[in-house]
């Protein structure tokens, strides 16, 4: 190629002077050493952070854990890309090489873009924290954000692929054929894939409406559990004890289920006692009373013991309280349990249920009691 135009002409004069393969090997070696010299600080500014003993969040931090890869890679290919017409190359050779990088930049630039989005994600993330006892608005805006940050990829992605495709000549003539039968192909591939179409929309509408958020605890298919992801197409939620139970994302959308934290975290327990009808009531309901003051799970909104329904052989007695959470409720339900039982067990052991059995003799017990002697 000619550099007359490109460079200085004691530039020119250096250059004209080394063979062209040497030439060439120095222009790549300058844009890889840029690159390697750019990944070195990255890498040591990693190190730097990785010994600080606080992991709070910072803008920088933030820029570096998640641009620091993806610049590495985009900054040599940039470079190549700036100092390739100064190679000296048969355009034979020239062409294919100057096409290869110009892909890798282009998908070296999805990477930067798709990173960025997550910088934005993760002040996000700091600003609405989920570590509040009352987060109602963190998980709104977090269910949102998550499924717009997958959009946003997905759109990356699907128009950078487009970007390489027509990059070539022979696919924008294909390209322009297609568009003659694209109506038909729509409907096709509506009539194909109208299960995930229908989990896409079910996913939107999720986003914006919020039946579910993140964090979000519910009852369904019988499993107690709080939402750990939503994805475009699937919901996981992690079930209590550390399973993971994945359902569809238009199941949320056709289906009835449980949410204990739709409008907020407040949530009612019940222990329901079944007693013998002589228990004194009023002794259990002092005994809760002050077994609830003491115990740091309540939270002071609600305590009743009620009488709720008198059966054939036991009475049953309803102990009613709040707790912020659905995880404290539980708690606060077994630790009133244990206590009341335990209580009745000492103070009033005759009061647990029991069955009475009522035998009637003809003519009385004196026909078998047999006369002892000298009476």
């Amino acid at each position: 190629m000619n550099i007359e135009n490109s460079l200085p002409p004691n530039l020119v004069e250096f250059s004209q002077r080394i063979p062209s393969f040497v030439w060439n090997l120095i222009i790549a070696t300058v844009a890889l050493l840029v690159g390697l010299i750019i990944k070195f600080i990255i890498t040591r500014l990693f190190k730097l952070y990785a010994k600080k003993a606080d992991t709070s969040y910072s803008i920088l931090r933030s820029i570096l854990v998640n641009l620091g890869p993806a610049v590495a890679y985009f900054i040599p290919l940039f470079l190549f890309n700036i100092l390739s017409p100064l190679m000296r190359m048969n355009p034979v050779y020239y062409k294919p090489l100057d096409k290869t990088f110009e892909i890798l930049l282009t998908i070296s630039f999805a990477g930067l873009l798709v990173r960025s989005v997550r910088i934005l994600e993760d002040y996000i993330y700091h600003t609405y924290d989920l570590n509040k006892v009352d987060n109602l608005k963190e998980r709104k805006v977090r269910t949102q954000i998550q499924f717009i940050r997958k959009i946003i990829v997905v759109t990356i992605i699907f128009l950078t692929i487009a970007v390489i495709l027509l990059s070539f000549e022979s696919m924008r003539k294909i390209g322009t054929g297609l568009l003659t039968g694209v109506g038909i192909g729509g409907i096709i591939v509506g009539f194909a894939a109208q299960n995930s179409l229908g989990n896409l929309l079910a996913g939107f509408q999720i986003a914006f409406t919020q039946p579910i958020r993140i964090d979000d605890v519910l009852v369904v298919e019988g499993e107690w559990g709080r939402v750990e992801e939503i994805t475009l197409t699937y919901v996981v939620l992690k079930i209590w004890d550390e399973r993971r139970l994945i359902l569809p994302i238009n199941y949320f959308i056709q289906k009835p289920f449980q949410n204990w934290t739709r409008t907020s975290a407040d949530i009612l327990g019940t222990v329901f006692l079944y007693m013998d009808h002589t228990v004194p009531v009023d002794a259990i309901r002092d005994e809760f009373e002050r077994l609830i003051v003491l115990s740091p799970l309540w939270d002071k909104r609600v305590k009743v013991v009620q009488v709720t329904d008198v059966k054939e052989h036991t009475i049953e007695i309803r102990v009613l309280m709040s707790a912020g959470t659905s995880s404290n409720a539980f708690d606060l339900r077994c630790y009133i349990r244990e206590n009341l039982i335990t209580f009745i067990q000492k103070n009033y052991p005759g009061s647990l249920p029991r069955s009475r059995n009522e035998i009637n003799i003809p003519g009385g017990l004196e026909k078998y009691v047999q006369p002892q002697a000298g009476n």
